[in-house]
């Protein structure tokens, strides 16, 4: 954008600031590449639903002909294409990816980021972030590392320290082993394994999946196995062109293994008692649980997803890791026979990752009643008054507990 089209933009802004003040409604944009970005602004969107103060709008800035899709999971939401979305006056403007929507009229742009891992350089930004009106950072090894690189500065309005509202439930109760076990028709009294690599044509679910899966169809575990969103995008960059779906689910046997349906794998995280995966945001949510964890070490992966080493090196550290079809099998077997092993480890680096889980989504939305200068959830009190929380999400009940 060159400089006379900014200064034109900012003139324009401000005369639909002045024309327009702002009302008791506030009308918040959330933007998606995929189904787990919406996984990631979630329990947010559940914490503010009710409050009639609040419109929540979904839109898909980049591929508009997948809105549907990508939301498909997202139940009476409101869809809206971005070239409507462009001509609207939006209060806030939620991501959790480097997307940025175009939009003509002035609002508070805010990063909620998306996942842990280290991948396609989010923990080396440039100095584009500064362009974000709010950062919600999810732990403060990602806020050092924005500053060290000069991405932000040290005392930047923008920052927020929030956490990361997704995995709040992993640790408060909200789902339960062997509840989740009895919905996908696995039996609890079986240990339970969890196969969840991250996309790429260089990924382990690519090198070796197929023939992990049947080896763990042989032992005597549950197998849960969990596709990321991309490897279901029959395109070449994402999957390699396999509709991977078709190719594993023959080899799930019936009663010990299922294909999860679901995207947020927030509830197969809690079932699991083992996991397995090569690198994804996924393995360091697994550590929430303190139960063990197998890495399938793919150098070239973690090379085209521009790893940052240092994430590497942590994922190493707390788990079991390897190279191949065979040692993968056996670090299963350890992992399942020796839980206890390397817990200390794995405490220490969940606590690094991320900031005071339980407590993100209240934080999350605090924050935003901030950007939106309302008084947080008035709707959830009179709700929850009228005896009708059963209404909403527990997620949501409990963020107003934390707020109110």
């Amino acid at each position: 954008m060159s400089g006379i089209t900014r200064t034109l933009l900012r003139g324009v802004r401000g005369l639909d600031r002045h024309f327009n003040r702002r009302s008791d409604q506030r009308r918040i944009l959330v933007d998606a590449r995929t189904p787990v970005n919406f996984t990631m602004v979630a329990p947010v969107y559940h914490a503010m639903q009710a409050d009639p103060r609040v419109e929540f709008y979904f839109t898909a800035s980049e591929e508009p002909s997948r809105i549907a899709e990508i939301y498909h999971e997202a139940a009476g939401i409101r869809l809206i294409h971005p070239r409507r979305a462009a001509l609207i006056r939006f209060d806030a403007y939620l991501a959790s990816d480097f997307m940025w929507a175009t939009l003509l009229r002035e609002t508070a742009r805010i990063q909620i980021f998306h996942g842990v891992g280290g991948k396609y350089g989010f923990d080396a930004p440039d100095r584009s972030m500064r362009e974000w009106d709010r950062l919600f950072f999810v732990n403060e090894r990602r806020l050092r590392n924005f500053i060290a690189r000069g991405a932000i500065d040290a005392d930047s309005p923008a920052i927020r320290l929030v956490g990361m509202p997704k995995v709040d439930c992993l640790v408060d109760g909200t789902f339960r082993r062997d509840g989740i076990l009895q919905t996908l028709g696995l039996d609890p009294e079986r240990p339970t394994v969890l196969y969840a690599p991250t996309w790429s044509p260089a990924s382990s679910l690519n090198a070796m999946g197929a023939e992990l899966l049947d080896a763990l169809g042989r032992m005597p575990v549950n197998v849960i196995m969990k596709l990321h969103d991309r490897s279901r995008d029959l395109r070449e960059r994402y999957s390699g062109g396999v509709d991977w779906a078709a190719k594993l689910q023959p080899l799930l046997v019936p009663g010990r293994g299922v294909l999860a349906a679901g995207h947020d794998i927030s509830p197969y995280l809690v079932a699991a008692d083992l996991m397995v995966t090569d690198h994804s945001s996924a393995g360091f949510e697994f550590l929430l649980g303190d139960k063990p964890l197998v890495r399938i070490h793919r150098p070239q992966l973690l090379e085209l997803a521009s790893v940052h080493p240092d994430y590497a090196a942590l994922l190493a550290s707390v788990s079991r890791s390897v190279d191949d079809l065979d040692a993968a099998v056996a670090a299963v077997e350890q992992g399942l026979a020796d839980p206890g092993a390397q817990s200390d480890e794995r405490r220490r680096v969940a606590a690094d990752l991320f900031y005071k889980p339980g407590g993100a989504t209240s934080r999350s939305v605090r924050q935003l009643y901030d950007v939106l200068e309302l008084e947080p959830a008035a709707a959830l009190s009179e709700t929850i008054r009228r005896g009708d929380a059963e209404r909403l999400p527990p997620s949501a009940v409990r963020a107003y507990q934390r707020i109110s």
